[in-house]
């Protein structure tokens, strides 16, 4: 299986069973694995060949939790889960908290759109940086 294909499995996967897929799962090899995290369509753990992401989904859990179609899978980030949904192209519900204070936030996106509709996002990492240390950003 070439990588492209590999890579479109391993997303198929993680939309179907709401988590990063296993070696055996996708009937690959580490090298081959390897390979997508080099060209940055996955990331693996640091110290063994298991998917920490395929972005915008993440194989941990995360303050980031989406839920659509009746299923739920963590993000990496806020951005990510808009992006969840957005490469899904469903309605669904973000739920997570405030880094600084802890309050709940509760989003729903209907329409492509958050309500409320009032939140603010920040990212502290410029886009430039972001792959230095991807699983920080």
């Amino acid at each position: 299986m070439d990588d492209l294909a590999l890579r479109n499995l391993v997303y198929r996967r993680f939309v179907e069973l709401g988590r990063a897929p296993t070696m055996d799962e996708l009937a690959t090899t580490e090298e081959a694995l390897g390979r997508l995290h080099e060209l940055r369509m996955v990331v693996l753990e640091a110290d063994r060949q298991e998917i920490r992401m395929a972005i915008p989904f993440s194989a941990v859990p995360t303050p980031y939790r989406v839920e659509a179609r009746r299923r739920s899978w963590f993000a990496n980030c806020a951005w990510d889960a808009y992006g969840i949904l957005a490469a899904l192209g469903v309605d669904g519900h973000i739920s997570s908290s405030c880094p600084d204070c802890g309050e709940p936030i509760e989003i729903d996106v209907v329409d492509r759109r958050p309500e409320p509709a009032d939140d603010v996002f920040h990212v502290l990492v410029p886009a430039r940086s972001w792959w230095e240390d991807i699983v920080f950003t």
